[in-house]
């Protein structure tokens, strides 16, 4: 894999049922940040708390996905991390729970935003830069030319070298997705992943595994 696309624009957590983790002595958790954000928060907490978290890493879709289908039935506590569209679509249908952190005020005004737009049921608590990655000295021993605009991405000899999320489970292809249909508008950004798409050799489920591809210099021609 050469290129690739990097992580999520936006991150928010919020609780699912109404069970007390403290009464129960165990936290259900869904984390859609980087396993290794998750692993590093899970054992922090654990330490300060006498509580066990069951931790498991998911895609923001896929998190969606699965507190949509346990509406009925909820096994999950909190989902924290990942993209803020499904988090705002989780909140606009009630999945989510109303919840005011005592530490709100000392966030950034854009996360106190999602906050409140959401009717509290979700918050921002960290963002990142979404973009494309790629391996240069694989572009440099290959001859490629280093893409500046979307439309490099398009180069014959990429045919095969790109990989990206699959938006249907990823956050971050979603909004990726969603930043190109807002820059080109609807029927260009369509007519643009149509022509892209000869150039990807995988979507992957997750948005951080191209990335790590790449880093690794691993072909999938």
């Amino acid at each position: 894999m050469r290129l690739t696309i990097l992580s999520t624009v936006l991150f928010a957590g919020t609780a699912l049922t109404a069970v007390s983790a403290q009464a129960a002595g165990e936290l259900n958790l869904i984390c859609s940040a980087d396993v290794v954000i998750c692993e590093q928060m899970q054992g922090d907490f654990e330490k300060s708390h006498d509580i066990k978290v069951n931790m498991v890493r998911l895609s923001s879709g896929e998190t969606y996905a699965k507190v949509r289908a346990e509406s009925r039935n909820p096994k999950t506590d909190l989902w924290w991390a990942g993209t803020g569209d499904p988090h705002m679509q989780a909140a606009s249908e009630n999945l989510t729970l109303e919840y005011k952190s005592p530490m709100l005020d000392q966030l950034q005004d854009w996360a106190k935003k999602q906050a409140e737009s959401s009717g509290f049921k979700t918050v921002g608590v960290y963002a990142g830069a979404l973009g494309w990655g790629y391996n240069t000295e694989i572009f440099k021993s290959k001859g490629y030319k280093e893409p500046v605009c979307w439309a490099d991405l398009l180069a014959p000899e990429l045919k095969g070298e790109i990989q990206i999320a699959n938006p249907n489970s990823s956050g971050t292809a979603y909004t990726a997705l969603a930043s190109l249909v807002q820059i080109m508008g609807e029927d260009q950004a369509i007519d643009y992943l149509k022509k892209l798409n000869t150039n990807i050799s995988q979507y992957t489920k997750s948005g951080s595994a191209p990335v790590k591809a790449a880093a690794r210099g691993e072909g999938t021609g």
